[in-house]
């Protein structure tokens, strides 16, 4: 029988799916299912070495994962934490970075967006508090008011723009063809922005996973729900 569990990640109490023997229900890649609240719609992947008791339960044996098979060495999976895979020009000069989060308590709830944008020695931070909607509703008005920042921030629009997110769902409306059953007015605005842009390449990135921009963007979307207002 599942359930959730409290447990602590990097420090901070979360809720994370567990088994009828209380450790971390593991999915095919060996990741946990985490949750900052039990309520919120969203979930995320960490590994299961980052997660332990809080400290009230520290007496109690800590969670383990169960052993696995050996296997055959092979490329590090997306949990781990390394760069996204780039094309020839991410790094070239001039590419700007634009680093995107939505969060949401509850589904709908109270909306945050976080943003980080870099280019070349530029740096932007913004934490945006929405109101109420929904998660899917925060992911694709975070990489919009990404792509609005990095104007501001480097006028220049036939720089290649790189756009980094976790959200599967905001990816593939916009690089996939998937077809938008809701939020279609949100969409459309979206993929009038990006054509403004000579070169835009999205990229998906794995949440919670310790890359350091994606962090920086939870925090910052989380904060704006917290405090109800911009950071």
């Amino acid at each position: 029988m599942m359930s959730w569990s409290r447990m602590s990640f990097k420090g901070q109490p979360v809720w994370v799916h567990v088994g009828a023997d209380h450790r971390p229900a593991l999915d095919s890649e060996g990741r946990a299912e985490m949750k900052y609240r039990q309520e919120d719609g969203k979930s995320y992947r960490p590994s299961p070495s980052n997660l332990a008791p809080l400290a009230e339960e520290a007496s109690q044996p800590a969670p383990q994962a169960e052993p696995r098979p050996a296997r055959a060495p092979r490329a590090a999976p997306s949990h781990v934490k390394t760069p996204p895979k780039s094309s020839t020009d991410d790094h070239a000069p001039g590419t700007i970075h634009v680093w995107t989060d939505g969060a949401c308590s509850g589904n709908p709830g109270p909306m945050g967006i976080g943003i980080v944008v870099v280019a070349d020695r530029e740096r932007a931070e913004r934490g945006e508090y929405l109101g109420v909607g929904t998660n899917n509703i925060a992911e694709l008005t975070a990489i919009l008011r990404g792509l609005d920042l990095a104007a501001q921030l480097a006028p220049d629009r036939t720089r290649p723009i790189r756009i980094y997110s976790d959200s599967s769902y905001a990816l593939g409306l916009l690089g996939q063809g998937w077809k938008a059953k809701a939020n279609q007015d949100l969409v459309a605005s979206l993929r009038e922005q990006m054509a403004t842009f000579s070169r835009v390449k999205l990229v998906k990135v794995a949440g919670h996973a310790g890359v350091d921009n994606n962090e920086r963007c939870d925090q910052l979307a989380r904060q704006a729900i917290t405090f109800r207002h911009n950071v």
